[in-house]
């Protein structure tokens, strides 16, 4: 996914380049129409759905390139057997030449895009919240791990974070709409975030690292404490689900990313 920090580079280097974007699709397309790609003399940044679409609108805006073609040129092709593919359907490309205005122009776009990205707050940044961090990074989601220990965050964590001594305060806060992803180092901890979650009902997804008997554990201090039966169901719990046994932090991440993108993805929710 092209984000708007990744043109910053280009933008400064000067380098010639062309926008490549989707902009009409009909019947199974690899990518959506809005999908974007630059393309430079020796690389390309984003995707507009791999292949023999995108290697003929790169070798295209190569093209443009070496020529100095400066107006806007359309490919309409069919994806089927004479281009190697057999999606069945059709895109229409809009290649553009650009100067730097027009990067300029499109890191704001991107900018602007990204700031209505669901949110995903991580609390908790032990090796499965690690894992989780990178796993969310690449997605169209911004993604923050909250943590109340600042010595236990790696150097290279890929998403922002904050730490603070009252996590919970981040929950009552987010925006609706968001996902809560809840694995720190304490239990009691993890009630607290997770309670103050499912006060909510306006969440996308509430997940907690753990297992049955830690969900069932959760369960019954919830009823204890007078509280409806009907909020913990919404409580993903263990985030993965349990059919895949393998503990792995990285394997874990992969599951529950899974689960995180359908919630926060799907149209239809």
């Amino acid at each position: 996914m092209m984000r708007a920090r990744d043109l910053d580079t280009l933008i400064a280097s000067g380098m010639g380049a062309v926008l490549v974007s989707v902009a009409d699709t009909k019947g199974s397309t690899p990518r959506e129409a809005g999908a974007l790609m630059i393309v430079t003399e020796n690389s390309a940044l984003g995707t507009i759905g791999g292949g023999a679409l995108e290697f003929r609108a790169i070798d295209q805006a190569r093209q443009m390139l070496s020529s100095g073609t400066a107006d806007e040129q359309v490919m309409d092709l069919p994806l089927g057997p004479e281009i190697g593919q057999c999606c069945g359907g059709r895109v229409v490309l809009s290649l553009r030449t650009g100067d730097r205005a027009m990067l300029e122009d499109l890191r704001e776009e991107l900018t602007r895009r990204q700031s209505g990205q669901p949110i995903v707050l991580i609390f908790g940044g032990g090796h499965v919240g690690t894992a989780l961090a990178r796993a969310l990074a690449p997605l169209p989601f911004r993604t923050r791990m909250i943590e109340t220990r600042a010595d236990v965050l790696p150097a290279d964590l890929p998403v922002p974070h904050t730490v603070l001594a009252m996590p919970e305060q981040e929950v009552r806060t987010a925006p609706a709409g968001s996902a809560i992803i809840v694995l720190t180092h304490d239990h009691a901890l993890d009630y607290l975030i997770v309670s103050e979650a499912l006060r909510r009902n306006d969440l996308a997804y509430v997940g907690l690292i753990g297992s049955k008997t830690k969900r069932a554990t959760f369960e019954n201090r919830w009823r204890r404490e007078g509280n409806a039966a009907e909020p913990m169901e919404r409580l993903v719990c263990p985030i993965g689900g349990d059919a895949v046994k393998d503990k792995r932090p990285e394997v874990i991440a992969a599951l529950a990313v899974a689960e995180i993108a359908t919630a926060l993805l799907d149209p239809a929710r």
